[in-house]
């Protein structure tokens, strides 16, 4: 009889190790554990090792930070996707590329499904599944948190010991998530909005408390809206992505503390560090100021919500976030040119910005003498205010409305 092969999207933590021996276990099922370097903090490299010893018959740990950055963050920051106007969004933006990861290694190997580390609870279930049945809606998907009844942490961890899987001795406070963009942070004391954050509950940014008393001057270069140099560096775009977040997080830039709504239907509170995506947002949308045309930076700023919506909510592959992005990215033609700022305790102060697509007129801004006749401001005037007059005769003749 032959085992279902099954790709697994594989941490090395206690969650997805304890998936990996269930699935072969409990399934019968030969598991492939597939590990995408997004660009996080963690060692990767006892990774696959760990896998093989908890009874992968193959393990993969893919380099996919080029990718993030280039056909995902970038993206994304055309966009000037924020999700409820606060949160970055960096783990929803890696969902949809491990599920494109696990889908090619599915593909390549055999198999006929996919797993993932998603409770039923949150919004990485969507986000996995989503993608996996754009892109291959052939392939199963088993998500044991809605199947099994190991349903607390000490229930995986005997599971684990059972098993003689190898576990942390050091107590893990938090649920978190990391790539080249942010860290996250659940759980613990987080779980009360009420509480203030534990003193521990940091990895990327400095407290701003902590932070140099000097400034520091960051200059980047973009093109077509995409960033491409730093300090006149041209780099690629995980290094660039690597370089942002060093000079961030040093100075305490991109924390934020946050209530949001999960696409499933409930609140959550979360801490985020997002170094890297904080300063470049923020250059970005600098920069745009001097190279967007007011009406289409307007409808842009008015599709960054749904667009947003779609990020948050797993849908990167529909239809309506690829036509969004057809706009975005013809929006982002002529945002081309440097951005320069101070950064400084927490904050991203811009000093200037320089662009060879520049809408501003010095000519038209100053408050010299100009080739600019103040007389045609008359009618312009008079002609936006005639519907005020009409609503004011409107409301001579019929009253105060009430409120």
């Amino acid at each position: 009889m032959n085992k279902q092969k099954v790709v697994l999207a594989y941490s090395g933590g206690l969650d997805t190790s304890v998936i990996l021996k269930w699935l072969i276990t409990e399934r019968h099922c030969d598991v492939i554990a597939v590990t995408a370097d997004l660009g996080q903090p963690e060692d990767l490299s006892g990774v696959g090792e760990k896998a093989l010893k908890t009874g992968a018959v193959k393990a993969c740990v893919l380099d996919l930070r080029e990718e993030m950055a280039r056909d995902f963050v970038f993206p994304m920051m055309r966009g000037a996707a924020l999700y409820e106007n606060r949160y970055l969004l960096g783990t929803s933006i890696a969902r949809p590329l491990i599920a494109k990861a696990l889908v090619d290694v599915a593909r390549a190997e055999g198999a006929s499904a996919v797993a993932h580390g998603a409770t039923g609870k949150g919004n990485d279930q969507v986000r996995f599944e989503f993608a996996v049945a754009a892109l291959a809606p052939d392939l199963r998907v088993i998500a044991p948190w809605r199947e099994w009844d190991l349903q607390s942490r000490a229930a995986l961890t005997a599971f684990a010991e059972k098993h003689g899987i190898p576990i942390s001795s050091e107590a893990k406070r938090y649920s978190m998530d990391a790539n080249m963009l942010h860290t996250s942070f659940e759980g613990s004391e987080l779980e009360d909005p009420g509480l203030e954050p534990h003193a521990s509950c940091k990895q990327r940014c400095v407290p701003v408390e902590e932070a140099p008393d000097a400034p520091e001057i960051v200059s980047v270069e973009f093109e077509s809206g995409d960033p491409v140099a730093v300090n006149g560096q041209r780099l690629t775009p995980a290094a660039l992505m690597a370089a942002l977040a060093d000079m961030a997080s040093r100075h305490g830039i991109g924390r934020e503390d946050m209530v949001e709504n999960r696409f499933v239907g409930m609140k959550s509170r979360g801490v985020y560090e997002n170094p890297a995506g904080t300063l470049l947002y923020k250059l970005h949308r600098d920069l745009e100021g001097i190279c967007m045309d007011r009406e289409v930076l307007a409808l842009r700023d008015m599709l960054s919500v749904p667009y947003s919506h779609c990020v948050y909510n797993g849908f990167w592959y529909s239809p309506e976030r690829e036509t969004m992005q057809a706009f975005m990215d013809k929006s982002q033609e002529c945002v081309t040119g440097a951005a320069r700022a101070k950064l400084y305790k927490g904050g991203v102060w811009p000093l200037s910005r320089t662009s060879p697509h520049s809408l501003f007129s010095t000519e038209w801004a100053t408050f010299e003498e100009a080739d600019f006749d103040q007389k045609d401001a008359v009618g312009f005037i008079r002609l936006n205010a005639l519907r005020l007059r009409q609503y004011a005769a409107v409301r001579r003749g019929a009253g105060k409305p009430r409120g």
